[in-house]
């Protein structure tokens, strides 16, 4: 009876990190005919996360201790994983194709792994750095560098910077993610990861509010259309789309899916959300990529799940994805901690 369940609950994981990916995956293809119509990227990103954060309000009430308790993670979270990665990716999409976007974030192990080596100084597998020597050469075919780098190269800068904000948080979940002290000095136990997601989405919001100012934003914007591939879409679904499916949705399946499978798992299926959001943007977009691309993009995913799956396994914490965020954003990557390549994208 127990094997019976267990297999249930691994299936059921299964199910739930699918659709997980897939949430998250489409957070960029809804979010770039936003963009294109009019909307700053950043109110975009605003909208998504204050949206989402006013939706996850009773879950903070529930986990109100967390503000005692954990301060700085809950900050950390806010200000890298929601706030840093959403805007980073929003804009880096505004530039430059979704999949090609998404699959910068994928770095995000290779470079933790850089951190571990050059920062902290301790030793890295050889099979670590074959992942990032993959990683690396797989996105130079991603951005076809033999043809003098034809991508913008801000676009690309900006999705780097998301990836960028993606190892700020690992390496803050890294201490995270243990039991700790409260404010007032006692034990306290590990954070419980939606809770952290919840109170992530609220300091993401008030950081976005101040940076991207949505009182000077063009609603009547929401009230109209955005051209996707040729179609017109209404805004307002776009934006319910963002927000219920590819952040709300997406962060709540994400961590139950971790919860039934362990991270190492639950890391290899997020993989597939780079994979998903490129096929939606070839087929909702009209982002064509071509066979190196392809090729390209495989290996960046081959290598970021050698670089995870090599990387000093850290205490399992706080699960979220990119969207980015993406990655994202990312479950289970970096040893179980943000998943997929996944803090929000």
């Amino acid at each position: 009876m127990q094997a019976s369940s267990g297999i249930q609950g691994r299936g059921a994981g299964l199910g739930l990190a699918l659709l997980s990916a897939f949430a998250f995956g489409g957070s960029g293809v809804a979010a770039k005919p936003l963009i294109e119509a009019g909307l700053d990227p950043l109110h975009v990103v605003w909208l998504r996360v204050a949206g989402a954060a006013v939706i996850m309000l009773p879950v903070a009430w529930r986990h109100r201790n967390l503000v005692r308790e954990r301060p700085a993670l809950l900050a950390g979270f806010g200000l890298f994983a929601v706030a840093g990665v959403q805007a980073f990716y929003f804009a880096s999409i505004s530039r430059i194709p979704v999949g090609v976007a998404l699959l910068v974030e994928y770095l995000a192990p290779a470079l933790v792994l850089g951190w571990v080596r050059f920062v902290q100084r301790r030793p890295v597998t050889r099979a670590a750095a074959v992942g990032v020597v993959l990683a690396v050469g797989g996105l130079a075919c991603v951005v076809e560098v033999w043809s003098g780098l034809k991508f913008d190269l801000l676009g690309l800068l900006l999705a780097l910077g998301a990836a960028c904000c993606q190892v700020g948080y690992f390496v803050l979940s890294d201490h995270g993610g243990q039991d700790g002290r409260d404010g007032g000095g006692e034990h306290a136990g590990p954070p419980h990861p939606v809770g952290v997601i919840a109170y992530g989405l609220i300091v993401g919001a008030a950081v976005l509010t101040v940076v991207a100012r949505p009182w000077g934003m063009d609603w009547s914007l929401l009230g109209g259309s955005a051209g996707m591939n040729g179609n017109d879409v209404p805004a307002w679904l776009l934006l319910g789309w963002i927000v219920l499916l590819a952040t709300v949705l997406a962060y709540v399946t994400g961590v139950v899916s971790v919860r039934l499978l362990s991270p190492q798992v639950a890391g290899v299926v997020a993989c597939l959300e780079a994979v998903i959001a490129t096929g939606l943007a070839w087929v909702l977009l009209g982002e064509h990529l071509s066979a190196p691309q392809l090729i390209g993009g495989f290996v960046v995913l081959t290598g970021a799940f050698i670089a995870q799956s090599a990387a000093p396994k850290p205490p399992s914490g706080p699960v979220a994805s990119g969207d980015g965020a993406g990655a994202g954003a990312v479950a289970g990557a970096v040893g179980g901690e943000l998943s997929g390549g996944r803090a929000p994208h």
